[in-house]
C-alpha cells in the first residue's frame, strides 16, 4: 500500500450531501489533499447507505471510484485476524467493521492521515499505543 490520506464514511458522506453540516469542511478538504483518497468496501458500503438515506445519488461514490479519486488498496481477507482483533479490543465503543479496518490501514501506511469526522479515532491506538494522526474539523 502506499502513503496517503485515507477516508472514513463521514467526509465522503458530507462531500456528496449538500445538506450535511460538513459539506464546506469536506469539500475544502477535498481540494487540498492528494488524490486518491485510500479507503476500504466497508466504508464505501456505509457511505452508499448513508448518502441514498440524504437524498443524494449513493452512485457517486462508485463514480468516485472509476474516477480514481478513490482507492481501495486494503483487502479484508487478508487483514481479517487483525481487524478481529481490533474489534474485540474496542468492543466496549463498540468499534464498527468500517473503523476496524480503516484503524488497521493506519497501522499498514505509518505515514498517513486519516480524513474523518469520528471522535472514536481520538481513543483509537495504532498497534495499541499510538494515537492515529487525523483531519477532523475543529469543535
Amino acid at each position: 500500500m502506499k502513503k496517503g490520506v485515507i477516508t472514513d464514511t463521514g467526509p465522503l458522506v458530507a462531500y456528496l450531501s449538500q445538506r450535511d453540516k460538513y459539506h464546506t469542511w469536506a469539500c475544502n478538504q477535498l481540494k487540498q489533499v492528494s488524490l486518491p483518497l485510500l479507503t476500504c468496501e466497508a466504508v464505501l458500503t456505509e457511505a452508499c447507505f448513508l448518502v441514498s438515506r440524504n437524498g443524494s445519488d449513493a452512485a457517486d461514490l462508485i463514480e468516485m471510484l472509476d474516477k480514481g479519486w478513490l482507492s481501495i488498496p486494503f483487502a479484508l481477507l487478508h487483514e481479517s485476524k487483525a481487524v478481529t482483533k481490533l474489534m474485540r479490543k474496542y468492543a466496549n465503543i463498540p468499534m464498527s467493521l468500517a473503523d476496524g479496518c480503516l484503524l488497521r490501514m493506519t497501522e499498514l501506511l505509518p505515514e498517513s492521515l486519516l480524513l474523518t469526522l469520528d471522535g472514536d479515532f481520538s481513543i483509537y491506538r495504532k498497534f495499541g499505543k499510538k494515537a492515529v494522526p487525523v483531519i477532523m474539523p475543529e469543535k
